[in-house]
């Protein structure tokens, strides 16, 4: 009789913790995000730098819209010549219009943030489609221009300038 009890006392225990393992919930299985159901969201990132400007680059297959700083292009950049060079890489590698290109820059002045853009841009068309490295590579659109602005020296004005000499 002594055994039975052992026994039963044995069973139930599993029992009870069998019913316990029951009633906790599974932890939740990792849902994709809401964006992966609408359509492709893998972004390709570049940075670019240029003077005292940093562009991030992201982009993205798509119908050719680019936004900088959360503007269109024609709104943050109203030179030409500063539109031209943000599109460079596009036309170089006749891409213009296949891919959606985000931007985010900051600091130095608007021909620098523009550089920077033109630099980052470039970088992630060549990590999107690596076949466009040489093309782009020749119209020099992958090559970091490293001028920036000399320091001041001592003695002097500015950088190189002098003090002004008088001999009477």
């Amino acid at each position: 009789m002594a055994d039975e009890e052992q026994t039963s006392q044995v069973a139930e225990v599993p029992a009870e913790a069998a019913a316990a393992v029951e009633e906790t919930p599974a932890p939740p299985e990792a849902a994709p995000p809401a964006e992966a159901e609408a359509g492709p969201t893998e972004y390709v990132w570049g940075i670019g730098r240029r003077k005292k400007a940093i562009a991030r680059v992201r982009i993205r297959p798509g119908s050719g819209k680019i936004l900088i700083n959360k503007r269109e292009l024609a709104h943050y950049f109203p030179s030409p010549r500063d539109q031209e060079a943000v599109n460079a890489p596009l036309a170089a590698a006749e891409m213009t219009g296949r891919y959606d290109v985000w931007a985010n820059v900051r600091g130095g002045g608007p021909t620098g943030q523009a550089d920077a853009v033109k630099l980052g841009l470039a970088r992630a068309l060549v990590q999107a489609e690596p076949h466009v490295d040489g093309t782009l590579r020749e119209h020099g659109l992958l090559t970091r221009d490293a001028r920036i602005k000399e320091r001041k020296k001592y003695g002097r004005r500015g950088a190189r300038r002098g003090l002004q000499w008088a001999k009477r």
